[in-house]
């Protein structure tokens, strides 16, 4: 069985999450979060393509993007190998250095654009890296309440705050005074998340994380059924192996698969 088509947006907007294989952090300097926002910039120029909003973390990066009809998965190809490149290069290392595919939801209306525009904003406040939003400089919020962080006026990238904001209010102080309110709001909806602060330990906690995964991406279809395809029961393995804290005993347990094909299975 094939993998799942991405959801094509009929607004072209995404919300888009890339993050570092094995949950490893990739961005932890200062320069490499610079980096990655000036790697987002020449793409920018090369294709042309909107941003709305971002949020780069440590072991991951959240964007929402306004493809203008563009392929979202050629963009976000190409601002990954060009910072897979680099990173690589400065490590002195080779290999993977996302994990994956990057993960998309489609925004097809203003409520939930600007409900997961403040969702990613609040990721550093959700880590407890910072207090208040506007005190995380590698993310668009002290942008959008002009606030400049260390990266934001010299990697080039073109932020489209202005129509977000306009969403809100036409007048723009009235629009950022309402924008920080909006954003201070609690939220409890489940977004396109890294799955971090997920503890996935127990053959129990795994058996309802395995059930839920198999319906969200493969429609429900029994996992009898699917592993007898080599290549599903190879992401299956490679995705609980790398997605939750199972051991490769339970991973075994659970899927009914002998543990030494587990252990060969890692990217």
């Amino acid at each position: 069985m094939p993998r799942q088509q991405r959801k094509t947006s009929k607004t072209s907007i995404y919300h888009i999450m890339l993050r570092g294989n094995e949950r490893k952090k990739i961005f932890e300097l200062d320069e490499e979060k610079q980096r990655f926002l000036e790697d987002i910039a020449i793409k920018q120029k090369e294709i042309g393509f909107i941003i709305y909003a971002y949020c780069v973390m440590d072991n991951h990066v959240h964007i929402v993007i306004n493809s203008q009809e563009k392929d979202i998965s050629t963009i976000m190809k190409g601002i990954a190998i060009r910072y897979a490149f680099y990173y690589n290069t400065q490590h002195n290392r080779v290999g993977h250095v996302f994990q994956d595919r990057f993960k998309s939801e489609s925004i097809e209306d203003e409520r939930y654009l600007m409900a997961v525009i403040r969702y990613i904003h609040n990721n550093p406040v959700k880590a407890k890296m910072v207090e208040k939003p506007e005190d995380y400089a590698w993310s668009s919020y002290p942008l959008f309440i002009h606030i400049h962080g260390p990266g934001s006026l010299t990697c080039g990238l073109e932020l489209d705050s202005k129509n977000i904001l306009g969403i809100i209010a036409q007048d723009r102080q009235a629009a950022i005074a309402e924008f920080i309110r909006f954003s201070a709001e609690e939220d409890l909806k489940n977004y396109l998340d890294c799955d971090d602060e997920r503890t996935v330990r127990t053959y129990e906690q795994g058996s309802q994380y395995f059930q839920e995964y198999l319906k969200r991406n493969y429609g429900g279809v029994p996992w009898e059924q699917l592993k007898q395809d080599s290549e599903i029961k190879k992401e299956v393995i490679r995705h609980l192996r790398t997605e939750t804290d199972l051991s490769i005993r339970t991973i075994s347990k659970l899927l009914g698969i002998d543990r030494n094909m587990i252990e060969r299975i890692r990217n």
